[in-house]
């Protein structure tokens, strides 16, 4: 899911892509949805479009400049199932399954056009991109790490094979988070991309799927032990210091000012207001339509 000024972008499987107003965070509400073709696993929002990650239907551009009447105007399809897309300026790049990394130039979001591929050794689930670099949370294979600065010539500097299985990945300053399943959250110093190293981990009580760092503070879609708030201002010790056990399985997360939206599998969408220290449940909106 992403979070974008008063909406929520939810990529909610065969329900395609649904769009909540959450400029009341305690009355969310669905203000429109896009049915796409495939089975909708990843999205992300830059300006006017919502880029969703479609299953074996590649990456659907979606015009939302209207949230109530939100429209295809592009499409991609990938060799492989996208899994994840991060946008940065004119490139969307798709965690595409065992076809790796995918990217795509999206200047004309009319015409989209593939420039550059890397495909990586594992199953990429999910991307981030940071400066020069794509960071891919590539399955067994754990953390790729891919130049980028030429989009038509990427290429692997690094990688880092975490123990577990590689879901999802975030990238705060010189630290890449990985949501490793099995292994809970893997914390690697990038700080020379070529000589990537883990500098401490936090084994969460459920599945890691999914994470985003924000400030001081690592927040972790857990399936089914929900979210967890983990304390990274010292990465060689994390801590977790706040939990909430949503109804469903957590998948994705996403965080807007004091609010986390959690992705929650059957529980919908999930809306938390938090302190540090403390997290409140604000409301679960179960059903969009």
């Amino acid at each position: 899911m992403a979070v974008s000024g008063s909406y929520a972008y939810v990529a909610d499987g065969h329900g395609g892509l649904h769009i909540i107003n959450v400029a009341d965070p305690a009355h969310p509400g669905q203000v429109g949805f896009h049915d796409t073709p495939g089975w909708a696993r990843g999205v992300a929002v830059s300006g006017s479009y919502a880029y969703a990650a479609d299953g074996w239907e590649g990456l659907r551009i979606i015009n939302v400049a209207d949230p109530a009447h939100p429209g295809e105007v592009g499409f991609y399809d990938t060799p492989g199932l996208a899994r994840g897309v991060v946008v940065l300026g004119s490139y969307a790049y798709i965690a595409d399954g065992d076809s790796g990394l995918r990217i795509i130039d999206v200047t004309d979001p009319a015409h989209p056009d593939e420039v550059g591929f890397y495909d990586t050794p594992g199953y990429a689930y999910g991307a981030a991109v940071s400066g020069s670099y794509a960071y891919v949370a590539d399955d067994d294979s754990g953390l790729r790490i891919i130049s980028v600065a030429d989009p038509a010539h990427p290429g692997e500097v690094g990688f880092y094979d975490t123990p577990g299985w590689a879901r999802g990945v975030a990238v705060s300053g010189s630290y890449a988070y990985v949501a490793d399943e099995n292994s809970g959250l893997r914390i690697i110093g990038v700080a020379d991309p070529a000589h990537p190293g883990e500098v401490g981990f936090y084994d969460t009580l459920g599945l890691t799927r999914g994470v985003v760092v924000s400030g001081s503070y690592a927040y972790v879609a857990d399936d089914d032990s929900g979210l967890r708030i983990i304390d990274v201002a010292d990465p060689a010790h994390p801590g977790e210091v706040g939990v909430h056990d949503t109804a469903g399985l957590g998948w994705g997360v996403a965080v807007s000012g004091p609010y986390a939206y959690v992705a929650d599998g059957e529980g919908g969408l999930v809306i938390l207001r938090f302190s540090p220290y403390h997290v409140y449940l604000s409301l679960v909106l179960r059903n969009y339509q």
